[in-house]
C-alpha cells in the first residue's frame, strides 16, 4: 500500500462523523435475524431446488339447514406426503371450536368493568359469555375400510394417529363425519354465518371453515401449532376440491370453484344468461334478476337441490346460499385467459350493487393481474354481506348497504368499492401467493392493502384519501410506543390491528416504492416475488430477499426500521448555512483565518449559535484557496484551480444540517423555494444517514438565491411532525397550530 500522510487521510475523511452518540446500527445488514438460507429457500429469496410442500385433496358433501341454521357434512381427504419425512401422525384445524363453550378465545381476553353498559356488552365484551352451542361436534373418523382411527381434540386443533407411518412420496385417504350450528354473524360477529332478513324472514348465508381442515406442514415450522383464537387467521396447503353443497330447492349457491351442474340447478333461461354472460366483456349480465329474487323470497320451498361444484389448485373452499340472491356476471379479459367476474346480493344491496360490484371485481383482476400474475381461477365472486369483508379462493364476502329507500353517500359508495378490491385482492395474496397468515397477518393484509390502494388510483382516480398510505398513519406512527408492535410481531399479540397489519405496512411498500425504489424498479422486483412464489408458501426472509435481489438495492435498513421497530419518521431541517465564493487566491494559512459563513451576519464566525432559525439577509464569502502540493500530494494538485473556482463562481452555497428526531431513516427530499417564485427537488437517499444516524450535513450549489427550504412538504415519508421540516420556522407556530397543522394530514 502507498504511504499516504496524515493530512491526506483527513482531508479525505472530511465531512465523515467517525463516532456518535446512541448508535443503533440501522444500516447493519439483518444477517442473522433471518433464518440461514437452504436447499428449501436460497438467499436470494427464491424456493430451493429441493422445495417441497404438501398437498390435501377433498371430497366433500354438505348440507344446509335453513330451518335450525345448521351444517352437517361427511369428507374424505386424501394427503399426500411431499416432505423428505415420515409422518405417524396427522393434525387437522377446527377452526368452528373457537365458537364452542370451552374455548379459549373468551378465556384469554382481557376485561374491565365501567360504571354503565348495555347488558349484551356486559355480557359478551366483559364477562365474555355466550349461550350459543358453536364448534364442530364430530361424529366419526375413519380409513377407507371403514376402521375407526383415534384421535385427540385439543381446543381448535385435531389429531389422528395413522394406522402405519406415512412415508415421503406416499399418500393416505380418511373420513370425517361432522355438524356445527351456524352463528349469527350480525350479533356474533365472525368471518362467516347467516344474516337474518325479519322483513322477509329469510336467510343469506355466508359460509366458511364449515369442513375440518388440513394443518400446513412445511420446512419452516413442520406442524403449524398455533390455536386458532380469532385474529391470526388461516395457515393452508393446496390441494383439488369436488364439493357438493345441498341447499333448499329455491337457493341460490354462490361457491368457490366452477358449477358443475348448472342444467340440474339452474332454469332454462338462466342458463341462456349465463352463456351469454361468459362472452360479454362491458357490462355485467343478470343471471337471476331482481324480479326472480323477490319472488324466490316468497316461495320458501321444501324440496332440495344440490349444487355441485370443482376447484383445482386451492387451499381453501367457501360458499354462499340465500333464496334473496341477485346473480349478475360478465368475462374478464387477461391476456389468454377469460375469467368471470360475479356478485351476488339480495335486493337490499340495490341500486349500489348492480352499478358498481362485478365492475369492480373486473377491475381488481385486471389492476393486480398486471403487477402479479395473470388471474388463474375461473370465476372471481363478491357476495354481499352486512358485517365485515372476508376472502376465500375465488368468493369473498363484502359490505356496503344502501339505505332502505336504496340511496346511498359517496362515503358508502366508496368503501364498497374498497373492500371489493381488497377482498377479491386477496385471491393473489394469500390464496397463490400463500403465506402464512397465523403468524404473519401483514404479509396478506399489508401487501394487499398496499395493491388495492394502486388498484383504486388507477381505476378510481376520484376514491378519496385512501387508508394504507403514508399521510394516513402519521397519528399512529408517532403515538404512544406502549400501544404500537413491531410489524413483525406475531398475529394474535398484534396491537391496533389495523394500523399494525393494514396500515403500516401498506404505507411502508407506499413509501418504499414512490420515494426510495421508484416505481419502475419496484414494480418488476415485486412482480418476480409474486411469479416465484404463486401456488407457493413464502415467509417473510423471502419477500425481503427477493425485492432486493431483483432490484440490487440494499434494503436492510429499511426492512429493520419499518419492519422490526416501532420507530417513526420525524426528520427536520435544524439549521442552514449561506455562502458565495469569492475569486481570491489565498494560502492555507489565509484560508484556515477565513470567515465561515452563517445564516445571520451579526453571527458569522465560527461560533455562530446552531439555534438561529431565522433565513439570512446576506451571505457569508466563502475563500476557496490554491491547492499546496506539500500538504495535498502531486495527484491532487492535478486540476486547475482557477478553473475551479470558475466552476462555482456566483453560485449560492448552501449548508443544511438534518436531524432525526424520530428514530426512523428515510430519504431526503429537499425543496428549495427560490426568491423568484420558482421551485427544485433534490432527493437524497436514506444512505446519507449511514455513518450518523441521528444528523446529517449536506451542501448544495444552486444558482438561484433560496428564500426557504422545505423537506418533504407532501409528507411522502409519514413524517409525524412537518412544523419542523420548514427552514426558517413559521413565525409564532403555537403548540395549538402545530397540533392543527398535523392532524389536518389524517
Amino acid at each position: 500500500m502507498k504511504y499516504i500522510s496524515a493530512i491526506l487521510i483527513a482531508l479525505l475523511s472530511f465531512g465523515t462523523v467517525w463516532a456518535q452518540e446512541g448508535y443503533k446500527g440501522k444500516f447493519e445488514q439483518l444477517g442473522t435475524t433471518l433464518p440461514t438460507p437452504n436447499e428449501y429457500r436460497n438467499a436470494s429469496g427464491a424456493p430451493g431446488y429441493k422445495y417441497w410442500q404438501q398437498q390435501a385433496d377433498y371430497d366433500i358433501q354438505v348440507e344446509l339447514d335453513d330451518d335450525k341454521q345448521s351444517v352437517t357434512g361427511s369428507e374424505k381427504i386424501t394427503y399426500y406426503n411431499n416432505s423428505p419425512e415420515p409422518l405417524t401422525y396427522l393434525w387437522l384445524q377446527l377452526d368452528q371450536n373457537m365458537r364452542a363453550q370451552d374455548s379459549n378465545t373468551p378465556i384469554t381476553e382481557q376485561s374491565s368493568v365501567k360504571d354503565s353498559l348495555p347488558a349484551r356488552v356486559f355480557q359478551k365484551y366483559v364477562m365474555y359469555e355466550n349461550d350459543f352451542e358453536g364448534g364442530f361436534k364430530i361424529k366419526s373418523v375413519t380409513d377407507d375400510k371403514k376402521q375407526d382411527l383415534k384421535y385427540i381434540i385439543n381446543k381448535t386443533m385435531m389429531k389422528i394417529a395413522l394406522p402405519q407411518t406415512l412415508n415421503p412420496g406416499e399418500n393416505f385417504s380418511f373420513h370425517i363425519d361432522w355438524s356445527y350450528n351456524i352463528n349469527d354473524r350480525m350479533q356474533d360477529g365472525g368471518r362467516s354465518g347467516y344474516e337474518h332478513f325479519p322483513e322477509d324472514d329469510n336467510y343469506l348465508y355466508t359460509i366458511a371453515q364449515f369442513y375440518p381442515r388440513m394443518v400446513r406442514y412445511d420446512d419452516v415450522n413442520g406442524w403449524q401449532n398455533k390455536q386458532f383464537l380469532g385474529n391470526g387467521e388461516f395457515t393452508l396447503s393446496f390441494g383439488d376440491f369436488k364439493v357438493a353443497i345441498t341447499v333448499p330447492d329455491d337457493h341460490i349457491v354462490a361457491s368457490t370453484g366452477e358449477l358443475q351442474n348448472a342444467k340440474e340447478v339452474l332454469t332454462a333461461e338462466q342458463n341462456k344468461r349465463l352463456a351469454q354472460a361468459k362472452t360479454e366483456f362491458e357490462k355485467p349480465v343478470l343471471i337471476v334478476t331482481e324480479v326472480e329474487a323477490r319472488e324466490n323470497e316468497k316461495t320458501k320451498a321444501t324440496g332440495k337441490k344440490t349444487w355441485i361444484f370443482k376447484a383445482d389448485r386451492v387451499r381453501d373452499f367457501a360458499f354462499a346460499s340465500s333464496r334473496k340472491f341477485i346473480w349478475d356476471a360478465m368475462a374478464v379479459k387477461i391476456n389468454d385467459k377469460q375469467p368471470m367476474a360475479m356478485s351476488f346480493y339480495p335486493k337490499e344491496g340495490n341500486p349500489l350493487w348492480e352499478k358498481e360490484s362485478t365492475l369492480a371485481v373486473k377491475n381488481t383482476l385486471v389492476g393486480y393481474s398486471n403487477r402479479s400474475f395473470d388471474y388463474p381461477y375461473p370465476v372471481a365472486i363478491s357476495v354481499h354481506a352486512a358485517s365485515i369483508g372476508m376472502e376465500y379462493p375465488m368468493i369473498c364476502f363484502n359490505f356496503g348497504r344502501p339505505e332502505p329507500d336504496g340511496s346511498y353517500t359517496d362515503s358508502k359508495k366508496w368503501g364498497m368499492i374498497a373492500v371489493i378490491i381488497h377482498e377479491v385482492g386477496h385471491n393473489f395474496f394469500p390464496m397463490i401467493v400463500n403465506s402464512d397468515e397465523r403468524q404473519w397477518t401483514w404479509m396478506d393484509e399489508g401487501l394487499n392493502t398496499f395493491l388495492e390502494n394502486l388498484t383504486a388510483e388507477e381505476f378510481y382516480p376520484d376514491m378519496p384519501l385512501k387508508f394504507g398510505t403514508p399521510q394516513t398513519i402519521v397519528t399512529y406512527m408517532g403515538g404512544d410506543k406502549e400501544f404500537i408492535r413491531p410489524i413483525m410481531t406475531n398475529s394474535e399479540q398484534i396491537m391496533q390491528f389495523g394500523y399494525n397489519a393494514y396500515g403500516k405496512p401498506s404505507a411502508a411498500l407506499y413509501t418504499l416504492r414512490n420515494t426510495i425504489m421508484g416505481p419502475e424498479l419496484f414494480d418488476v422486483a415485486f412482480k418476480e416475488y409474486a411469479q416465484r412464489w404463486k401456488f407457493k408458501s413464502p415467509t417473510p426472509a423471502d419477500f425481503f430477499r427477493t425485492m432486493e435481489d431483483a432490484s440490487a438495492v440494499d434494503l436492510d435498513w429499511f426492512w429493520k426500521g419499518w419492519f422490526y421497530t416501532t420507530d417513526h419518521v420525524d426528520l427536520t431541517v435544524d439549521n442552514v448555512k449561506w455562502y458565495k465564493m469569492e475569486p481570491e487566491e489565498a494560502t492555507v494559512e489565509k484560508n484556515v483565518k477565513a470567515k465561515k459563513g452563517s445564516l445571520n451576519k451579526e453571527e458569522a464566525s465560527a461560533e455562530a449559535s446552531t439555534d438561529a432559525k431565522q433565513w439570512p439577509d446576506t451571505y457569508e464569502p466563502l475563500t476557496v484557496t490554491d491547492t499546496d502540493p506539500r500538504f495535498y500530494g502531486e495527484f491532487m494538485n492535478r486540476q486547475n484551480d482557477d478553473a475551479i473556482r470558475k466552476q462555482y463562481e456566483g453560485k449560492n452555497i448552501y449548508e443544511v444540517s438534518f436531524k432525526n428526531e424520530g428514530g426512523l431513516v428515510m430519504p431526503l427530499i429537499v425543496v428549495f423555494n427560490y426568491a423568484d417564485g420558482s421551485s427544485e427537488t433534490r432527493k437524497i437517499p436514506a444512505e446519507i444517514w449511514r455513518k450518523n444516524e441521528n444528523t446529517a450535513t449536506k451542501v448544495f450549489a444552486l444558482d438561484k438565491e433560496v428564500v426557504s427550504i422545505s423537506l418533504d412538504p407532501d409528507n411522502q415519508t409519514a413524517d409525524v411532525d412537518l412544523a419542523d421540516n420548514v427552514f426558517p420556522r413559521a413565525e409564532d407556530s403555537s403548540k395549538f397550530d402545530q397540533f392543527k397543522n398535523k392532524n389536518t394530514r389524517e
